[in-house]
Order: C-alpha cells, then sequence, then structure tokens
C-alpha cells in the first residue's frame, strides 16, 4: 500500500509569491553555462579520475591473473614482481584519488560561488515593484533554506556524480574487455534498477518541489506574523495566525514523509540490484568456465570489477537523488533570472529626459491585483522646482500615486513621464539619477556611519558627508558618537534609534543630489517640533529641486506651492492652501480636523 501525495496547499491563497520557479530550459541553461565556466576544471577533473580508476583495476587484473596461473598449474609464478605492481598501483590510486578530492572540492566551491554571485546580482536588480508584491517570505526562504540545500550538491554532488559516472563507464568498459559474456550478468539486473529509477524520478522532483514551496509558506507566515506582532496583538489575531502556521507546518510535514516514502522504496531496490548483479556476473561466469568458453581467470577479474561496480551506480544514485531536491532549489534560485521588469512592455521610448524636466503623469490607472485599481484616471502635471504635497485620507491611493511618480511601478494603462521620457521605458538605473524616494522604511547597513552615508555617493569627502548631515540636523548626535563617521552602527553596532536612521536617509538623499524627490512621510518618526525643525532646515536644501510630498502632517501641505487631494483614487482638488481652504472642500475639512 503506497503513500499518496498530500493536497498541493501551502497556503498561498493568503501569502501569494510572484516571485516564480524557474523552468526544465531556464535551469538546463543555467547548468550548461556553469559548466562552460568551468569546463577546464572540470576537464582536469575527469582526467585525474580516469587515471585513479584505471589504477584501482590494475589489483584484480593482478589477481585474475594469478588465478589463472593456479588453475593452469603454473609453477613460476612470481609474487614479488606482482606484490610490486599491485602496491604501485595502490600507491598512484592513492595520489590521484586525493588529487580528485581536492579538485573536486575546489570546483564545487567555485561553482557554488558563482551561483551565489549570480543570484545575489540578480536579487538586487530585481525591480522594486516585483519585491513588494512577492512579500519577504519566499524571498528569504530562496536566500537561506535553498541556498543551504544547494551548497551540498555544489560541493559535493556535481563533483562526485563527475566522478561515479567517470568511474562507471571506465569499469564497465574493464569487464567488456577482460569478459564480454559477463555483461549479460549486469543486464539481468538492469530492468530492476530502471523500474525503480523511472518509478521514484517521476514522483521525486514534483514532490521536492511541493516540498520547498511548504517550507516558503511556513517561512512566509512566521516572518509576516512576528514583523506584525503588534498589529496581530491588538487585533486580537492570535488564534488565526496559529491556525494558519499550523495548517503550513502540517502540509510541509505531509510532503516531507511523502519524500522520505519515496526514498524508503528507491534505497532497498538499489541494494537488491547490487546483489543481484555480482550474483548474475557469477552465475554466467560460471557456466562459461564449466563449458570451457571462458577462462575463469577472466572470470574473477570481472567479478571483482562487476563487484567494484557497486559503489560507483550507488554514488550515481545517490547523488542523483541529492541533486533531484539541489534541482528545485536551483529551480527556485534561477527563477529569479525569469522575472520581467514590471516596466517590460511599456509604451514609450527609453531616452533621457530634457532639460526642463516636467514631471507628467496623465491618464493614469494602476492596481496591485489584476482586476482591481487603486489609482483611477489620475492625470498631475508639476513643472520643475515646485513642491506638490498629496494629502488625502489613509488608503486613498498617495503612496501609490508618489511610487509611480518616483518609477517604482508603471501604470497599467496611461503614461508618467520626466522631461517627456517615460519613466517606465528608462531602466531602474537610470530613474534613480533623476528621482529620488525616501519613505517611512530605512534601513541601516552594519558598518561604519561613513559607509552608510557614501551609499548615495561613494566619492564623497568627510567635509561632504558632514555638510549632509548638518542638513538634516544630525550633525550633534553624529559628531557625539565615539570614533564619529568611523563608528560601527548597525546590528552588533551603535544603536541607531528610528528617528537617526530616517536622518541618516535623508543624509543619503542630500549626497545624491537628484533634482526630482518623492517625499513619503520622510519625517514621520520625528516628533512634531523636531520634524518641522527638520523641514526648515532641508527647506534651503530642497530649494529650486521638484518635491512630492506626500504628506499626513498638514503643516508640510501649508509650505507647499501647490497641493492635490487625492480620494478614493482619484485627485478630486488640486491649488494653493488659501485656495483649497476658500473652496471649503474636502482639503478644508482636513485643515479644520487638523487643528482641532
Amino acid at each position: 500500500m503506497g503513500v499518496r501525495p498530500p493536497e498541493h496547499d501551502t497556503g498561498r491563497d493568503e501569502n501569494p509569491t510572484t516571485l516564480p520557479v524557474a523552468r526544465d530550459a531556464t535551469v538546463h541553461a543555467y547548468v550548461r553555462e556553469l559548466l562552460v565556466r568551468h569546463r577546464r576544471s572540470l576537464a582536469i577533473l575527469v582526467a585525474v579520475n580516469a587515471v585513479a580508476v584505471i589504477a584501482s583495476m590494475v589489483g584484480p587484473w593482478l589477481l585474475g591473473g594469478v588465478v589463472q596461473g593456479l588453475a593452469d598449474d603454473t609453477r613460476d609464478i612470481a609474487p614479488g614482481p606482482i606484490l610490486a605492481g599491485f602496491a604501485l598501483a595502490v600507491l598512484v590510486q592513492a595520489v590521484f584519488v586525493r588529487l580528485v578530492r581536492l579538485r573536486g572540492a575546489m570546483l564545487g566551491e567555485r561553482m557554488l560561488a558563482d551561483l551565489r554571485e549570480d543570484f545575489l546580482v540578480r536579487s538586487v536588480g530585481l525591480p522594486p515593484g516585483v519585491l513588494e508584491r512577492a512579500g519577504t517570505g519566499d524571498l528569504l526562504a530562496r536566500v537561506n533554506t535553498d541556498i543551504d540545500r544547494l551548497s551540498q550538491a555544489m560541493r559535493e554532488a556535481v563533483p562526485q556524480l563527475a566522478i561515479a559516472v567517470v568511474w562507471a563507464a571506465l569499469l564497465l568498459c574493464g569487464i567488456v574487455v577482460v569478459a564480454p559474456p559477463l555483461g549479460l550478468g549486469i543486464l539481468i539486473a538492469l530492468p530492476l534498477l530502471l523500474a525503480a529509477c523511472v518509478w521514484y524520478f517521476r514522483r521525486a522532483p514534483s514532490g521536492y518541489r511541493a516540498e520547498a514551496a511548504g517550507y516558503a509558506a511556513v517561512a512566509g507566515a512566521l516572518a509576516e506574523t512576528v514583523d506584525a506582532g503588534h498589529t496581530v496583538e491588538a487585533h486580537r489575531l492570535e488564534p488565526r495566525r496559529i491556525a494558519l502556521s499550523e495548517g503550513r507546518i502540517g502540509s510541509w510535514v505531509a510532503w516531507e514523509r511523502y519524500t522520505l516514502w519515496l526514498r524508503s522504496v528507491l534505497i532497498p531496490a538499489i541494494n537488491v540490484y547490487h546483489v543481484m548483479v555480482l550474483g548474475g556476473v557469477l552465475t554466467v561466469g560460471g557456466i562459461f568456465v564449466l563449458q570451457g568458453w571462458l577462462p575463469v581467470g577472466r572470470v574473477v577479474t570481472g567479478a571483482l570489477l562487476a563487484q567494484m561496480l557497486v559503489e560507483p551506480v550507488g554514488m550515481i544514485l545517490r547523488w542523483f537523488d541529492e541533486l533531484q531536491i539541489a534541482r528545485v532549489s536551483l529551480a527556485r534560485l534561477v527563477g529569479v533570472r525569469e522575472i520581467a521588469s514590471d516596466r517590460a512592455g511599456a509604451d514609450g521610448e527609453d531616452r533621457e529626459p530634457d532639460a526642463h524636466r516636467i514631471v507628467d503623469a496623465r491618464g493614469v490607472r494602476f492596481g496591485y491585483t489584476e482586476g482591481t485599481d487603486v489609482l483611477h484616471d489620475v492625470s498631475l502635471r508639476v513643472p520643475p522646482g515646485t513642491r506638490v504635497a498629496l494629502v488625502g485620507p489613509s488608503g486613498a491611493g498617495k503612496s501609490t500615486l508618489g511610487r509611480l511618480l518616483a518609477g517604482i511601478h508603471a501604470p497599467r494603462t496611461g503614461s508618467v513621464t520626466l522631461g517627456g521620457a517615460s519613466l517606465a521605458a528608462m531602466p531602474p538605473e537610470r530613474v534613480r539619477r533623476h528621482v529620488a524616494l525616501v519613505n517611512q522604511e530605512h534601513h541601516v547597513f552594519v558598518g561604519p556611519l561613513r559607509d552608510n552615508l557614501r551609499l548615495a555617493r561613494p566619492e564623497a569627502t568627510d567635509e561632504e558627508l558632514w555638510a549632509a548631515l548638518l542638513a538634516v540636523d544630525a550633525e550633534r548626535w553624529a559628531a557625539s558618537l565615539p570614533e564619529g563617521l568611523d563608528t560601527e552602527v548597525g546590528s552588533g553596532g551603535e544603536v541607531v534609534s528610528p528617528a537617526r536612521a530616517q536622518q541618516i536617509a535623508l543624509a543619503r538623499l542630500v549626497l545624491a543630489d537628484p533634482h526630482t524627490l518623492v517625499l513619503d512621510e520622510a519625517t514621520s518618526l520625528l516628533n512634531p517640533r523636531s520634524a518641522r525643525d527638520l523641514e526648515r532646515s532641508l527647506a534651503t536644501v530642497l530649494e529650486g529641486r521638484t518635491v512630492i510630498a506626500i504628506a499626513h502632517r498638514l503643516h508640510t501641505a501649508h509650505d507647499a506651492d501647490v497641493i492635490a487631494v487625492v480620494e478614493n483614487g482619484r485627485i478630486t482638488e488640486f491649488g494653493g492652501h488659501r485656495e483649497l481652504v476658500a473652496a471649503d472642500g474636502a482639503y478644508a475639512a482636513l485643515w479644520r480636523s487638523w487643528h482641532g
């Protein structure tokens, strides 16, 4: 009675993952690319392994000669040369086996390093919109779990599989050369091995893929619960989150049991195959010796070589099974290569903005999910040097509009241009040179404060760094650090409060010196008085730049040149502060509410 695979339910309906798993063609192409990169190392590994295998075959050949001599009642058998030849073969085998292990380990580490670097480079280059929609759970599972699973495969499975294939091929060639009829003994057991492997490998890939997806779903649920711990507690969602986690863990464990059952069928079949091979070779060889069709010495040599086949065949199947697990992880890692930019296919020609640098959104519609738009036919024209404040109730679409104006997302319909050039058609790197987005989420990297600031401009001098800190009212606390700009900050270093992390982000903005900025509550983590002081300090830095500020504190809107009121994904009011207050509409109501 077999074990049926569990229902393929990893809870993705509640935690959708948009990062794809690579198709077979993509995985095969990447593997070929890796092998081509390391073809010289692979060729050396095969050559060294061939010498080691040939040296290992000298012993059975010598022993077969001794047995044949005894069978022929030969009295001039010289043990000295035989022992010397055997000792030399063992020495050569030992030396080259060491080289095989060394070369195999080097090849595996280099390929693993290439894989990690390729994944990191591609992940860093993913469109921000794609990462935001995917969430952190699946990406973290790929970075951690899938890389860990691939480590053993790349370090050991790939080189060991190459070694085993060469080993088995040379042993088979040796058997065919020494005693061709003994190949019939190997063929007797072959159907059992083929049947077991076909049965297993039809089921294993999908099982391991579902197992990996199940773990990613578990990681996603746990990460979300921990990150939103206060929200879960405030809304009393603990039972629901526990039930969700338990459901995903149960699904993952069910797939783990299923893949374990698959291995519990395959491994005994392999053991029976090994017994049948040796039994078949001895049976066929015995018949041929009794009939006088084959010398007994050759049968002994062939039988010993057949017995030696046990290890390389076992290695091939064992590591091939390991590669099935690794292949799923590789497909998940290489899958980032199949992610098309959310800008792909956007209307407009990829070109540099003109000198006027007007931000112009026309007929923009956009939604995060299929069939549901957050923005509805939004149009907004911002001349260079203008300060625009986007205000409105929570969930109205202000931040979404800001992200489109910053080039993070491409509109579903309509266009967003900067100086006549479509932001959706520009590569992300070029967009960042012209437009900077600063939001409420800031990250302090582990390392010196100087390096954290130089992320925006690597060539910045210390004087420029201090000037940027001064512009955001951070010079005083930065100067009080134990080692100034050389002070280690981040995890394990000097503790940086959220408010100071926000100032570091704004200092990076000053250093980056873009001509267009989108500020999404960039001072939200500061208290109102500090935020007001910082905004006054930034005013001189922002002078002459185009600034689009998403504001909940209406004093930001009061200072802006024009105000756009966003309600239900539409701009319902547009004008100056006095004009909108006099109109006694939505903005006037917000202003009165703000002032009590």
